[in-house]
């Protein structure tokens, strides 16, 4: 079993889910704890998978730019006005509702790719092994509610 670690972040957004038969159609937001679990099977030479430092430095901002937006699926009705009203605030999700298990599968893409640049610059501090793999994102929806996603072994 690979040694792990786990970073949080809370992130303050909404999401309007257009294929639901309730009351999640319409606008509503979550305070969301989005866990980034990093994996590696031997630890660095400070007996560490990563510093927490280099999960932060990597994807603080991209989790930065989710808070206080609307997430909306490009599909929706509304999509078109409320992208004219809010801008940048709405993310979209091409034809996709912006459910919490699609959520968990973007943040994890986008942490492979956040990861990748991070190795790219070399840092002697805070440095990132190549060996250093993205075991899962979680996403909590409330405290009682998550959807998580992993690769595939």
């Amino acid at each position: 079993m690979p040694y792990r670690i786990c970073k949080t972040f809370e992130v303050e957004s909404g999401h309007m889910l257009a294929r639901h038969p309730d009351r999640c159609r319409f606008p509503h937001g979550h305070t969301r704890t989005v866990e980034i679990v990093l994996e590696a099977d031997e630890l660095d030479a400070n007996q560490m998978v990563c510093d927490f430092k280099v999960i932060k430095d990597a994807m603080g901002a991209y989790l930065q730019r989710l808070d206080h937006t609307m997430c909306m699926n490009t599909a929706d009705p509304h999509y078109a006005e409320f992208k004219a009203m809010y801008g940048d605030r709405i993310i979209a999700f091409e034809n996709m509702d912006p459910t919490t298990e699609v959520m968990a599968k973007t943040v994890h893409a986008a942490c492979r790719e956040q990861l990748a640049a991070y190795l790219a610059t070399r840092r002697e501090s805070f440095a990132l092994r190549p060996i250093v793999r993205v075991g899962s994102v979680r996403v909590w929806e409330t405290s009682s509610s998550w959807a998580e996603y992993a690769e595939p072994a």
